[in-house]
């Protein structure tokens, strides 16, 4: 038992007892009253501190620079950059006369390939041309004058010639550039947008050779695919990453 004299209250058993006549109910309710107005408070701030942090994303996005918009058919197809090898990529070496020199491989996680009299040879970052003189330079030692042709079968690419699109996005994926490719040719090739994306706060991640930078480009991926503005449309280049996020409403 414990008494309070200065402040007109005593403890009893643990239970609080006014002495001024306030009934006990009464100060219960109108603690309860409180912690319902604290209950009710706390959702509205983390509420207004999402809006807060969605426009913040939406005004980075809405001050990033727009690329020249393409058109969907381009007016003269041209070849691209010339084809680097990359890991995974399927080869046929061809060795004019000397078939058994020849060999279909693929190339290794550590991008090197193993052909006959050949081992080990470095393939990743190389253009056919320069694998087939490095692979005419090995076999040199062992026969006259080879005539060697390196055959690209299937495609991978290095990353420095795939274009990644992540995100809110149906399949998101990583494809090998082709020559003259636009976003909307990629985009169709991952599925399109999914249903909670928010593509006109897409962006470009591309990077710049003069600089030895990346730059950030905005993207109407919205306009371009839900209401079919050709002005969205851009050139896509070998390397480019086209980041997709989700809606916040």
């Amino acid at each position: 038992m414990f008494t309070l004299f200065g402040d007109k209250a005593r403890w009893i058993h643990g239970l609080w007892k006014p002495a001024n006549g306030i009934a006990a109910s009464s100060i219960a309710r109108t603690l309860e009253d409180a912690s319902m107005r604290r209950n009710r408070i706390a959702p509205l701030l983390a509420a207004g501190a999402t809006v807060s942090f969605a426009l913040s994303g939406c005004s980075t996005t809405a001050n990033a620079p727009q690329l020249a918009p393409a058109t969907f058919v381009a007016m003269q197809e041209g070849p691209g950059e010339e084809y680097v090898i990359g890991p995974l990529d399927k080869l046929t070496i061809h060795v004019w006369r000397n078939d058994e020199l020849g060999a279909e491989v693929q190339v290794r996680p550590d991008g090197r390939i193993t052909t006959p009299l050949v081992a080990d040879m470095p393939a990743v970052g190389k253009t056919p041309t320069m694998l087939a003189e490095d692979i005419r330079l090995q076999l040199s030692q062992y026969i006259a004058d080879p005539l060697v042709t390196v055959i690209i079968n299937e495609f991978a690419g290095t990353f420095s010639q795939q274009v990644r699109i992540v995100g809110a996005t149906e399949q998101p994926a990583s494809i090998p550039y082709r020559a003259n490719m636009t976003l909307l040719d990629a985009m169709i090739s991952v599925g399109g947008l999914s249903e909670f994306a928010s593509g006109n706060r897409a962006r470009l991640i591309r990077f710049d050779r003069t600089t030895g930078g990346q730059r950030e480009y905005a993207l109407r991926l919205g306009d371009l695919l839900r209401r079919g503005d050709s002005q969205a449309n851009v050139m896509l280049m070998p390397g480019d990453v086209i980041i997709i996020p989700e809606s916040m409403f």
